[in-house]
């Protein structure tokens, strides 16, 4: 199993190109199954996750490649209606074809998903959805199994009591073949589920958002087109808070501020500063980085549940008490042993993680245990001293394309070892 050694303290210095989001690319590049033709998809992360969705897809019949950072899809027909636990077991986000494969085909069975361990994330939302459009539900043997009950899906009205990214993309995706108009409330409004809307409606789709509803009018069939996706904020998140938390300056290309617009807020109340280059391209410093007194995370515009673990290591010594609350996932507190091993001063009540000063960080060995939270990992690293061992990094591998060759660019003293 692989691990990475840094040495620190570093302060990062340099320029990284912002990969394309993982989080638009999965959906986009399962949505594919639902239209008919050929196309390639630009901008695509070269990711454990994106490589194990081709792996899927191919397994599944369809006619697909990837190769440096393009999929293309030539053929999107399904000959096997079922998704093997071997593939799905290391991928949560695989449950999301299930919506498009039932709205296509009459039936179709997928394994229970694996993926991370932070918190329950049921598919209960997806299922009760997908049963109000007359699909067939039963759970056997760790398979979700599915039959259309009816020739088409049938449109539903249905308002979805809790947001959630993942059912929105299921169920709006399982709509745009259903029979006449659907309206979808209390929905998912991140970047990634807009550019999923983009791209279906490029390839025919009727899709329309207004705040929290989406409407989609039900069509015969979609064409396949061509598509890029959009950076991921997540990363460009993710460097920001180290360029913070090292008192660096870096350069970001490929970055779309807007998508950041809540935690740019946040982090320029920290004391980053912000130099626009071009329309893509930003500069980040910070000499004086201090303490916010509470950040909590909510679904977008709000502040994302994926940089929560990154913004409690960026305030490990700044001097001042920090609170952070988590409110969307109810297990993401997982990392908070591994950053106490650098010597961090971190106590946890219920949903709230509170910082407390500490005067030195430490090199240690840890432990990556999410594929967000673990950059929180790095960013420790980087500011403690000394030699520090950061095992199980697949989880980075998941989320960040090259994150070690990136950090190297910029001047940390990073090394992959076996």
């Amino acid at each position: 199993m692989q691990k990475v050694v840094i040495e620190g303290p570093v302060s990062l210095s340099g320029e990284i190109d912002i990969s394309g989001s993982k989080n638009a690319s999965l959906p986009i590049m399962i949505s594919t199954v639902l239209a008919k033709g050929s196309c390639l998809i630009g901008n695509i992360p070269n990711l454990r996750d994106t490589r194990f969705l081709v792996s899927i897809l191919k397994d599944l019949g369809c006619r697909v490649d990837f190769q440096k950072n393009v999929f293309a899809v030539h053929s999107s027909i399904i000959s096997k209606k079922s998704a093997d636990y071997e593939y799905v077991r290391q991928m949560r986000a695989s449950i999301v074809l299930l919506g498009p494969v039932i709205a296509r085909y009459k039936k179709f069975k997928i394994a229970l998903p694996g993926g991370c361990s932070i918190g329950t994330r049921g598919i209960d939302l997806h299922l009760k959805a997908l049963k109000l459009m007359g699909v067939k539900i039963a759970i056997r043997n760790g398979y979700v199994q599915a039959e259309r009950k009816f020739g088409k899906l049938k449109a539903i009205k249905h308002k979805f009591s809790k947001i959630s990214v993942g059912a929105t993309q299921n169920i709006l995706m399982a709509a745009t073949l259903a029979k006449g108009k659907s309206i979808l409330k209390n929905c998912a409004i991140e970047p990634e589920v807009i550019d999923l809307i983009k791209f279906l409606n490029n390839c025919g789709a009727q899709i329309k958002i207004n705040k929290r509803t989406i409407s989609i009018n039900g069509v015969e069939h979609l064409n396949l087109h061509n598509h890029e996706v959009i950076p991921d904020r997540v990363e460009a998140g993710s460097y920001i808070l180290a360029t913070m938390a090292s008192k660096g300056k870096l350069i970001l290309n490929n970055f779309k501020p807007d998508d950041l617009t809540n935690p740019l807020e946040i982090y320029k109340s920290m004391g980053l500063k912000i130099k626009k280059l071009s329309n893509s391209s930003y500069q980040f410093s910070c000499q004086n980085l201090k303490s916010i007194n509470k950040i909590s995370t909510k679904e977008f515009p709000g502040y994302p549940t994926d940089l929560q673990a990154q913004v409690i290591a960026t305030q490990l010594k700044t001097g001042q008490r920090s609170k952070v609350v988590e409110n969307i996932f109810e297990n993401r507190f997982i990392h908070i042993p591994e950053l106490r091993r650098f010597g961090a001063d971190l106590k946890i009540k219920e949903k709230t993680v509170e910082i407390n000063k500490v005067s030195e960080l430490y090199g240690a060995e840890v432990m990556a245990t999410d594929i967000r939270a673990s950059f929180s990992l790095i960013i420790g690293a980087i500011i403690s001293k000394g030699t520090t061992t950061i095992n199980r990094i697949y989880h980075l591998d998941r989320g960040y394309e090259d994150f070690d060759l990136k950090l190297k660019k910029c001047g940390v003293n990073i090394k992959r070892k076996k």
